[in-house]
């Protein structure tokens, strides 16, 4: 054999031992996930899923059913505040998943007990960051599928229109959330967009917030959900539970059951694939402008929406009285809270709009069902 032949047939045995390697490693069964857990309130904490190995992605489930490569991708903490067990494996594409991890929760909590709360409580006069444990944020001028007017800021963003000095995005005044849409120079908006998406999620169990709203032409401000699995599943197959959207009271929706002329009014509503639903809220006398309690108590198969008293829901969805596919069994949703300028719905701002607007939260809870 030539000197040649030697170096080539030496090349091709070192490139069958890097692709035997490669191969060897892509097959390794990953370790089984991990889960950890911090406290949240009252007996609740709140859970997260973890894998050591590279390209993995962790498969859960809740119900205490064994996990596949076709359950839920795991993509935040989550609040536990009920029995159930958790099982999960992680997997990557070349190999079926690891063992099973198994926690069973058996937490003894009364309903209706506050599990998770965030009360927009920071120190200093001047207002602080949201708790960047559990809010990010979206942003840009994308539109968002609505045709939105607005520039949606980051937490001290000095990307332009945004400014770190003038915070258009979410400040935390004396106790309250403010969202406030701004604008900056003519033509020009800013705003913000709160998610606890990948930070905090939670599946069951009662949330409402106390928000003031602003009633200007084109303010669309919203408290709402949407799946964790929008990663995977986009939208809206991934479930919309909007609790509260609201648009100038003088400027009602004009689909079946709108308010009547001179009554002010909010809206929930819930989104799937082939499922839409919702009508205005508008009792005599009601004021948006008003603070007010917007909440939502959520079950297995259930979603009941209510102002200011839980006892007393204003509208009710179930798989049975909705069409389409009934998502909100699937896995647990993040949080948002915006203030939109604009748009498909409330129409674009005109010479009667108000700058700044303010959307106040004074706090998120979520009890125990």
């Amino acid at each position: 054999m030539s000197d040649g032949q030697l170096i080539g047939a030496a090349i091709l045995m070192c490139a069958g031992s890097i692709i035997s390697a490669a191969q060897s490693t892509a097959t390794q069964t990953p370790a089984a996930p991990t889960i950890t857990t911090v406290p949240a309130l009252n007996g609740a904490v709140i859970a997260t899923l973890a894998t050591t190995a590279p390209g993995a992605k962790i498969y859960y489930t809740l119900d205490g059913s064994t996990p596949a490569t076709s359950s839920e991708i795991y993509q935040a903490p989550f609040l536990v505040a009920s029995s159930l067990t958790v099982k999960a494996i992680a997997a990557t594409s070349a190999k079926s998943g690891s063992s099973i991890t198994t926690q069973t929760f058996s937490p003894t909590i009364p309903s209706g007990t506050l599990v998770w709360s965030d009360d927009f409580t920071y120190a200093g006069a001047g207002g602080g960051q949201p708790d960047p444990r559990t809010w990010t944020y979206d942003t840009g001028h994308s539109g968002f599928g609505n045709h939105e007017q607005e520039t949606y800021c980051a937490w001290n963003s000095d990307e332009a229109p945004c400014s770190a000095s003038v915070h258009s995005a979410a400040v935390a005044i004396e106790g309250q959330l403010h969202i406030i849409a701004r604008q900056p120079s003519p033509g020009v908006y800013t705003s913000a967009r709160l998610k606890s998406e990948g930070h905090f999620s939670f599946m069951y169990g009662r949330i409402e917030a106390r928000i003031k709203v602003p009633e200007s032409q084109g303010m669309w401000p919203a408290f709402w959900l949407l799946g964790n699995n929008i990663a995977t599943l986009g939208w809206p197959a991934c479930g919309e539970l909007d609790i509260m959207e609201h648009i100038d009271g003088s400027n009602p929706p004009s689909h079946a059951g709108a308010t009547p002329p001179g009554y002010d009014w909010v809206q929930s509503s819930v989104h799937g694939k082939g499922l839409d639903g919702g009508t205005p809220y508008h009792p005599a006398g009601f004021s948006a402008a008003d603070w007010h309690i917007y909440g939502m108590t959520w079950a297995k198969g259930k979603v009941e929406f209510y102002i200011d008293d839980p006892a007393h829901p204003y509208e009710t969805f179930t798989p049975e009285s909705t069409k389409g596919t009934w998502p909100f069994d699937q896995g647990p949703q993040f949080i948002l809270l915006n203030l939109a300028v604009g748009g498909d719905w409330p129409g674009n701002v005109d010479s009667t709009s108000e700058f700044p607007s303010e959307m106040l939260v004074d706090y998120v809870h979520i009890y125990a069902n």
